[in-house]
């Protein structure tokens, strides 16, 4: 005969989840991004909006570079400035880095638009991307 062995309890195991207050809930409406993609009347209102504030910054951007490149005549009308050391430090030293900071301007604020616009578009629950700052 077989020695029969004492019987321990079973073993207990524990199953754990994500805590139901911070599990995923669906979103109550369909994001915008899937709107987009069906091309939904709702879809397309988010695109023109985004083209719209492109269009602002491009037209701004191009404003401010007619007016600086239009009152460049002016200072070659102004007296003894026609060949002289003022026409060159306006066209040296002063257009070109006016124009990189229109330049500069115009590229942050395209890029402050997408983000802004991907931010409308993206699931609030997916992990957040780098901080980005205002300015």
């Amino acid at each position: 005969m077989a020695e029969e062995q004492p019987q321990s309890p079973p073993r207990r195991e524990v199953v754990t989840g994500v805590p139901r207050s911070v599990r995923r809930r669906p979103p109550a409406h369909t994001p915008a991004r899937s709107e987009i993609s069906e091309q939904t009347t709702l879809g397309a209102t988010y695109v023109r909006a985004l083209m719209r504030s492109q269009l602002r910054a491009a037209l701004g951007a191009l404003a401010a570079l007619a007016l600086l490149v239009g009152t460049l005549p002016l200072v070659s009308v102004l007296p003894r400035a026609g060949s002289g050391p003022l026409m060159w430090a306006a066209l040296g030293v002063l257009v070109y880095p006016l124009m990189w900071l229109i330049a500069r301007w115009y590229v942050a604020r395209a890029e402050r638009n997408e983000a802004d616009f991907t931010g409308l578009v993206t699931d609030p629950a997916q992990a957040p991307g780098p901080a980005r700052r205002r300015g």
